[in-house]
C-alpha cells in the first residue's frame, strides 16, 4: 500500500520541483517562464526519463488553456468584442486560408505526401499557439495592446476553425472512412450548443452566482466557477468544438457581471498552475528519437515554418490596415505552430492519412517551433523599436462622469483620492498605455486617450462634465489641451495643473478657472513642517504658511497686469525679525500669529 501511495506522487513531485526550479531560473537569464516549462519538462521526460506518460498528462494539461480563455473572456464585453468581428472573421480566416494553402502546396512536393496529407499538414500547422502567445502577451502586459488585439483576433478565429479541420480529417482518409460522421445534422448541434451557452450565462449564471454569493459560502463560489468554466468546455467539445472555446464563451458572458473580478481571481491560481503543467507536458511528449533520426529535416523544416508564417501574417496585417510596427510584431508573436496541431495530427495518424512516425514528426517540429517562439518576440520587439511607442485600443466603454481628469501622473492620482473621497465620480484618461494597464487593476475608471484629440474628449464624455482636470505633465501638452478645449467647449470649467510660474500666469490668461503649480503647496507645507521642527509653534507656522501662499497669489495678480518682474516686493528674500526682539520691553505683551505676521511686514 506504501509503494503504491510513493508511485501517486512520485510524478507530480517531480513535475512540482522541475517547476519551481527552471521558471524562476529561467525568468531571472530573461528566456521567460514559458520556456522554463519546455525544459524542465524536456529533461525530467526525454533526457532523464523519469517521467514517461507526457501524451496522457498533456490532456488533462489542456485545461490550463481553457482556464486562460475563460479569464480572458471575462475581460472582453460582447460590445468589444462584436467591435473586433474584422479582425478575428476577416483578418483571422484570410490568415487560416493563406497560411494552410501554401503549407499545404510546400508539403505536396515532400517524398510520401499524397494530397490529403499535404492538406491535413499545412493546416494543421497554419495553427498557432493559444497558450504560448496570450500567456506571452498577458507576461507582458500587452494583451490589450492593437498588436495584442490582432494576435488575440487571428488565435480567437484559429479555435473555431479546428472544428471544421476536424470535421475535414474523415473526408480526407483513404476511401474516406468516416466520411458519414460529417452531416448537416452535427452542424446544427454545433450551433445549437453554442446558442444554448449564450442563453444560459446570459440568464442563468448571474442569478446562479447572485444566490451563491449571499449563502456567503467561499468554497461554493470556487465551486460554481470551476462548473461553469468546465461545464461550458465540455458542452461545446462534445458539439464537436474546442474545449476553449466554450470557456472563451462563457467568460464573455459573463464579462458584465459583478462578479467578473471575484471569478477571476478564483480561477487565476487553477489557470497558472495548469498552464505551467501544459508546458512542461509539450516537453515530456517530445520524441527526442524521431528528431534525432530526422534532425535534417526539423532542421530545415523549423524555420522554414516560422519563415512562411511569420511572412504571411506580415503581409496581411498590412493589408487589413496595421501599421508596419504592429504587423512586425505580429508575425513575430505568432510563427509558431500550436496546441491544436497535436489534436489534428493525431486524429489524422488515426485516420490512416499518414503514419504515426509522421505524426511524430510534426509534433517535434511544433514543439520546436513553440521553443523558438520568445526568440522570435524579442527579435520583433528589436526591430519595431525605432517607430512610435505602442499603444492601446480605445474604448470608452462606460466613460462619463461630473469630472474628466486628463493625465494620471502623480499629482493627478492624488488629486482623484480627493475627489473620490468625497463621493465624485471621475473618469480618468491617459496617454500612456502601461499607465492604463498599471492603473486599472486598481479599480479605476481610466481609459487610454490622447487629451488632444477632440474625438477622444468626446467619447470620453467631455459633455457632461462639469469639471475637466488638465492634470498631464509638460507645458507643451497641457497648452494644447487647454486650446483645444477652450475652442471647442468654451463652456466647460477647466481645472489646470501649471508648470511653474510663468505657465501659470498663460493659463489665467487664457481664462481658466483655476490653475495650480505642481510644486506649491507641498512646497508651502514643506516650509511649515521645518518651522515647526525648528522650534517655532504649530499655530505660529501655520499662520507664516497662510501669509506666504497669500502673498504669492497678491504677487500673481500684480504679474498677470504689469509684467513678470513686478510684485518683488510681495516676497520675503530675508529673514523676518521675530516680534519678541524687536520690542523686548516688560510692558510687551504677547501677540497672536496674525498680528506677530503683521508686526513682521512693518
Amino acid at each position: 500500500m506504501e509503494e503504491i501511495t510513493t508511485g501517486i506522487y512520485q510524478e507530480p513531485l517531480l513535475l512540482l520541483m522541475g517547476a519551481v526550479i527552471a521558471a524562476p531560473l529561467f525568468q531571472r537569464i530573461g528566456l521567460g517562464t514559458i520556456l522554463g516549462y519546455l525544459a524542465a519538462g524536456v529533461a525530467i521526460g526525454p533526457v532523464a526519463r523519469l517521467v514517461s506518460d507526457g501524451e496522457e498528462l498533456l490532456h488533462v494539461a489542456e485545461l490550463g488553456v481553457v482556464f486562460l480563455l475563460f479569464i480572458i473572456g471575462l475581460e472582453l464585453k460582447p460590445s468589444r468584442l462584436w467591435t473586433m468581428r474584422r479582425d478575428i472573421f476577416g483578418l483571422g480566416l484570410a490568415q487560416v486560408l493563406a497560411t494552410g494553402a501554401v503549407l499545404a502546396l510546400l508539403a505536396s512536393f515532400l517524398p510520401g505526401f499524397s494530397i490529403s496529407a499535404a492538406i491535413v499538414v499545412g493546416f494543421g500547422l497554419a495553427l498557432s499557439s493559444t497558450a504560448f502567445a496570450v500567456q506571452t502577451l498577458e507576461g507582458q502586459g500587452l494583451l490589450n495592446t492593437r498588436f495584442g488585439q490582432k494576435s488575440f483576433s487571428i488565435l480567437l478565429f484559429q479555435d473555431i476553425a479546428i472544428a471544421p479541420l476536424l470535421a475535414l480529417v474523415p473526408l480526407l482518409s483513404p476511401g474516406g472512412e468516416g466520411a458519414e460522421a460529417i452531416s448537416g445534422t452535427r452542424f446544427a448541434v454545433a450551433l445549437a450548443s453554442v446558442a444554448a451557452l449564450v442563453i444560459a450565462g446570459r440568464y442563468l449564471l448571474n442569478p446562479l452566482f447572485r444566490l451563491i454569493a449571499q449563502s456567503g459560502a467561499k468554497e461554493v463560489m470556487i465551486a460554481a466557477a470551476l462548473l461553469v468554466v468546465l461545464g461550458s468546455a465540455t458542452l461545446l467539445q462534445i458539439a464537436g468544438l474546442s474545449m476553449a472555446l466554450g470557456a472563451f464563451i462563457a467568460g464573455v458572458m459573463l464579462a458584465d457581471s459583478s462578479f467578473r473580478h471575484e471569478l477571476s481571481a478564483d480561477i487565476e491560481p487553477f489557470r497558472g498552475i495548469l498552464l505551467g503543467l501544459f508546458f512542461m507536458a509539450i516537453g515530456l511528449s517530445l520524441d527526442l528519437g524521431v528528431v534525432l533520426e530526422n534532425w535534417l529535416a526539423v532542421l530545415l523544416a523549423v524555420p522554414a515554418l516560422m519563415l512562411v508564417k511569420a511572412v504571411i501574417l506580415y503581409g496581411l496585417c498590412r493589408i487589413f490596415g496595421s501599421g508596419h510596427d504592429e504587423a512586425l510584431r505580429v508575425a513575430a508573436l505568432l510563427p509558431q505552430g500550436g496546441e491544436f496541431g497535436f489534436v489534428l495530427f493525431t486524429a489524422a495518424s488515426a485516420a490512416l492519412i499518414f503514419s504515426p512516425a509522421t505524426a511524430s514528426l510534426l509534433t517535434a517540429v511544433v514543439t520546436l517551433s513553440m521553443v523558438l517562439t520568445p526568440l522570435t518576440v524579442r527579435i520583433g520587439e528589436q526591430m519595431a523599436r525605432g517607430d512610435k511607442p505602442e499603444e492601446m485600443e480605445e474604448d470608452f466603454d462606460g466613460a462619463g462622469a461630473d469630472v474628466l481628469m486628463i493625465g494620471f501622473s502623480r499629482f493627478g492620482q492624488i488629486a482623484s483620492q480627493v475627489l473620490l473621497a468625497g463621493g465624485r465620480d471621475v473618469t480618468i484618461i491617459d496617454h500612456s498605455a502601461t499607465r492604463v494597464r498599471s492603473v486599472e487593476k486598481f479599480g479605476f475608471r481610466i481609459y487610454f486617450g490622447d487629451g488632444r484629440r477632440k474625438d477622444v474628449l468626446e467619447a470620453a464624455g467631455i459633455r457632461r462634465a462639469k469639471i475637466v482636470a488638465v492634470c498631464v505633465n509638460g507645458r507643451a501638452q497641457t497648452d494644447a489641451i487647454v486650446d483645444l478645449i477652450r475652442s471647442e467647449f468654451p463652456e466647460v470649467k477647466l481645472f489646470v495643473r501649471s508648470y511653474d510660474r510663468a505657465h501659470a500666469l498663460s493659463l489665467r490668461a487664457r481664462g481658466v478657472e483655476y490653475e495650480l503649480r505642481e510644486t506649491l503647496e507641498s512646497a508651502l507645507l514643506f516650509g511649515q513642517v521645518s518651522l515647526r521642527e525648528l522650534g517655532t509653534e504649530d499655530e505660529t507656522a501655520r499662520a507664516i504658511m497662510d501669509d506666504v501662499r497669500r502673498r504669492d497669489e497678491e504677487r500673481l495678480e500684480i504679474q498677470a497686469v504689469d509684467g513678470f518682474l513686478a510684485g518683488r516686493d510681495r516676497m520675503h528674500t530675508s529673514p523676518v525679525t521675530p516680534e519678541p526682539l524687536i520690542k523686548p520691553t516688560h510692558e510687551a505683551r504677547r501677540l497672536n500669529p496674525e498680528e506677530k505676521i503683521i508686526a513682521d511686514q512693518g
